[in-house]
């Protein structure tokens, strides 16, 4: 299922703002543009809004003139600068050992990306390991730059980690190809590249996850997983538009939730609420109607309720106000959209 509201770390955003900055482009401007402040950008682990960085590589792309841009993101910058995550994988013994960390740890560098590592065996060329790239935020409307971005910058993170020039044997996109592949060629040699692939992946030798990693202290190992942790603690926490919808939900019995009485269940004045909302790129009638329309489409599915007694159930005064908003959300009527979903 894909979500909404997605973050990733303000130490991801700085590494596409300091590419884009050796390709000189006006790095105050960029972030500028896409609602990202300066103070913002000071705090490593401070999170920005997924669609905000989507919004950012429209912009360095335009500023610089250069499409490739997310695939040389790993020659660009310090593989080794993605904040808590990549002092983990440091850390780590072993290559293979710094993939099971990356695949534990993902959502503090990227919420919108689920990274998965898996033993696969390939027949006469032995065992294998791959490394799994699946989207799973909606606001990634450029999955292009976000797949490509994490793969250059995980080639470069293996050869920092170990010393070693190690390579891919295949790379596996999930996006069509590309007209011109030549940049995909050069960064990835010599892997093998395969465009409109059911899932983006990266697969290596096996052998290449027994290579040590270079000056791994296991003392640092711990002080950083202890970071980690607690990071992604706050990450896993319900956020707050899911306690919002989850609040709407409870008091919706025949009437409207107001914006008053789900601020006082949460314990803060509306003004509070509502810019918190605001930082977290929402509102609280925007919230509102997205739980309505997931609510009403639910109850359309079920023939036991009348479209008279969804619009009750969702608060609305008069059916017609609730015939009116569905048609709004979804382009239909509620009838019209119930016996599409029987046919």
């Amino acid at each position: 299922m894909l979500t909404t509201g997605d973050t990733l770390s303000v130490a991801s955003i700085n590494l596409i703002l300091f590419a884009a900055q050796q390709r000189g482009a006006d790095t105050d401007a960029l972030a500028q543009a896409v609602g990202i402040s300066s103070e913002q950008l000071r705090d490593p682990d401070g999170r920005v809004l997924v669609r905000q960085v989507q919004a950012l590589w429209r912009e360095v792309i335009s500023a610089i003139g250069d499409p490739n841009i997310a695939l040389q993101l790993g020659e660009l910058v310090n593989p080794v600068s993605i904040g808590v995550l990549a002092y983990v994988m440091m850390h780590s013994p072993t290559l293979g050992g710094a993939f099971d960390k990356l695949c534990q740890y993902q959502d503090i560098a990227c919420e919108g990306i689920r990274t998965t590592g898996a033993l696969i065996d390939s027949g006469t060329s032995g065992k294998q390991f791959l490394l799994s790239l699946q989207i799973t935020s909606a606001d990634i409307i450029y999955p292009q730059h976000a797949l490509n971005s994490e793969l250059s910058v995980y080639l470069s993170v293996m050869r920092a980690l170990t010393g070693h020039r190690v390579s891919a044997s295949e790379i596996r996109f999930s996006y069509s190809r590309p007209l011109d592949t030549s940049e995909h060629e050069r960064v990835f040699a010599p892997a093998r590249l395969v465009f409109d692939a059911p899932e983006t992946s990266m697969i290596v030798d096996a052998t290449l996850l027994d290579l040590p990693v270079l000056n791994a202290s296991p003392t640092l190992s711990l002080l950083f997983e202890k970071h980690a942790n607690d990071i992604l603690s706050k990450l896993k926490a319900p956020s707050l538009t899911s306690r919002v919808k989850s609040e709407i939900v409870t008091i919706m019995k025949g009437e409207e939730p107001t914006l008053a009485a789900v601020a006082d269940r949460l314990a803060m004045g509306v003004r509070t609420l509502q810019l918190h909302l605001k930082d977290a790129g929402t509102s609280y009638q925007q919230l509102l109607d997205e739980t309505r329309k997931e609510l009403a489409v639910r109850h359309l599915r079920e023939h036991n309720l009348s479209t008279t007694d969804i619009a009750y159930l969702l608060g609305f005064a008069e059916p017609s106000v609730f015939f009116r908003s569905f048609k709004k959300w979804t382009g239909q009527t509620p009838g019209a959209y119930r016996l599409a979903q029987a046919s």
